[in-house]
Order: structure tokens, then sequence, then C-alpha cells
């Protein structure tokens, strides 16, 4: 059993299959300390969700990133001419259009952009809303899961490929320096990588920045059980469940867990009879990683990349890094 997530071919999208949906939800579910893949929170309601986070006093990382962006979108576009700007987990496209900003119509209309996402619905929305803005730049969006398929955006010529947020620190350390690795391997000589990296700073910034008072990020994290109810058609209940995030010195990251409030047993059609889980049990969501300055250049020496420039805000708390082929 499959799902696969489509757009329209002919839409000014491109369509890719997703097929190991089932296997992966499973896989984490029987594991001996569960754990969910973080890709799974943005089915429609999860994508809504996190544009709230990003929009909270507390969760500091949109907005800095943003800052950056449009203090140094002029420099950032330079020389942009025809080329193709390939944004990894577009979202609602809200910072690639701060760099579309600086530039004029008639640079505009020699680009083509290259939204990447999971999420079919935040793929629609990312189209809607550039083409209603900059109507003279081509959309050519692909729906897959960039972590695993990255191939299909080696069709594109003169790519600047653009991995804001930080979502590269969702990723194990070693996975984010592969996969960094793999897209230096993917590039060509003059192409860049924007990547964006949320940094290493005081515990007490990072755990509220994951614990809102308005338990947005609550309802977020908890909405992975009603993706996995749809896809594999378990009965968890969410509010079954406590939020739990916390930052782990030695492993520079904030995790992300969701806590049995009560012994339960869930079921599936697809398990091999049921899922026993006991009160306190964790289920792991997402780690996000944080990075100092020796990670910058260490990404540059395993990619084969150099860094062209390092953009930061005035806290020091983010760093957009422009590397070059």
């Amino acid at each position: 059993m499959h799902r696969e997530w489509t757009i329209p071919v002919g839409d000014g999208l491109r369509e890719m299959a997703m097929k190991t949906e089932e296997e992966e939800i499973l896989a984490g579910l029987m594991a001996a300390k569960k754990h969910l893949p973080s890709k799974f929170f943005y089915d429609e309601t999860g994508s809504k969700l996190f544009e709230q986070i990003t929009r909270l006093e507390e969760y500091y990382p949109t907005r800095t990133d943003k800052s950056i962006l449009e203090q140094n979108a002029g420099e950032l576009m330079q020389g942009i001419e025809g080329a193709s700007l390939v944004e990894l987990g577009s979202g609602d496209c809200s910072k690639i259009s701060i760099l579309l900003q600086a530039l004029p119509r008639e640079t505009l209309k020699t680009l083509t952009y290259v939204p990447v996402d999971v999420s079919m619905s935040a793929m629609e929305e990312s189209r809607c809303n550039l083409q209603e803005r900059f109507g003279a730049i081509q959309v050519s969006g692909i729906v897959t899961d960039f972590m695993q398929q990255i191939h299909p955006v080696s069709q594109y010529e003169n790519r600047v490929f653009c991995f804001f947020g930080s979502t590269i620190g969702n990723l194990e350390r070693r996975d984010a320096v592969r996969f960094v690795g793999k897209l230096g391997h993917l590039m060509e000589t003059g192409e860049r990588l924007l990547l964006g990296l949320d940094m290493v700073k005081d515990k007490a910034v990072l755990e509220k920045a994951y614990n809102d008072e308005k338990d947005v990020t609550a309802r977020f994290n908890k909405n992975i059980l009603s993706v996995a109810n749809k896809i594999i058609g378990t009965d968890f209940e969410p509010d079954y469940f406590r939020h739990h995030a916390f930052f782990d010195e030695e492993q520079q990251r904030i995790e992300m867990h969701l806590v049995a409030t009560r012994d339960m047993t869930v079921r599936s059609p697809l398990f091999e009879g049921n899922l026993e889980i006991r009160k306190g049990e964790t289920i792991h969501t997402e780690n996000s990683h944080k990075f100092t300055s020796d990670h910058i250049g260490k990404f540059a020496s395993f990619s084969g990349l150099s860094v062209r420039a390092a953009y930061t805000d005035s806290n020091r708390w983010f760093t957009l890094v422009d590397y070059i082929k």
C-alpha cells in the first residue's frame, strides 16, 4: 500500500511520487526507541501550524533568517541573470520572495524558480503566491522528499540552491555533511548554495523557541500522529500525548518528543498484532541541531565548495552561508 503526492503536470509543476511513507513510519514505530521522521509534520494542517509558529514571538529563527535576507538581498542577487533558483523545502515562498523583490522585472524574466517540497499544499500555495507577486518569473516545482531524491533538479542549469531556515539541522550531523556533499557533487562550477544555519546560543533562548506559551508547537508536534493515522491507518489519539522539547547540550540540538500520558493500545491494518505504548514512553519526532563556525568550514571541506560569504545578525544567532563551487 503506497501513497502518492502529485501535482498535475502541465501546470508549471512536475510530478514526483513518494513510495516509502508507510515503510518509514512502520519502521519508526516498531523501533526499540520509537520515532517518526520529521518530514511527516508537513501535511496541510502541519504546514499551516508551522506558519503560525514562524510568527510567534518566542520563535526567533524565521524572523532572524528573513532579516539577514532583507539586509543582504542586493549583494546575494548580484549576477543572478539567467539562473535557476532551486529552493529546497520552499514552504510558503516568503524567503525567496525577499530576494526576488530586490530584482527589476527585466531580470525576473530571465529566472526560473524551482520550489522543491514534500508538501503538495505548500507547493500549490507557493506557486500561486509567486505568480501573483512576480508574474514575470517562470515557476517549475517538484513535489518530493529532496533528502532522498535530489536528482530531479539535474535538468536545470546555472543553479543557485537555497536551503533556508536551518532545515539542515533536522538531519543527524553525519547525514547533514553527506547531504551537503551530495549537493556539492551535483553542482557545476560557478553554481551556489545559500545555506541557513541556526547557531548554538543560550539554552533558555533555544528552549523557549520550541515551547511557546500558546502551545502552537505542541499542536504541531501532536499533528504528526494524525498524519500517521492517515497514512498507515493507526488510531492514535494525539491528546493522549504531551509535547516535550529540550536542548541537549552534549549533542548541541533541540529534541522534540511526544510523551504518552497513559498506557494505550494502537492498532493498524499494517501491524502484525497491536502496538503497546506505556505511560511515560516517548515517540521522538524531531532533532534540530545547532551549529558553530567550525561547522561552516566542515561543510565546505566535505563538499568541494568554497565559502563565498557568510552573513549573520547582530546577536549572531543565525548565519546564512553563501557557498560556491
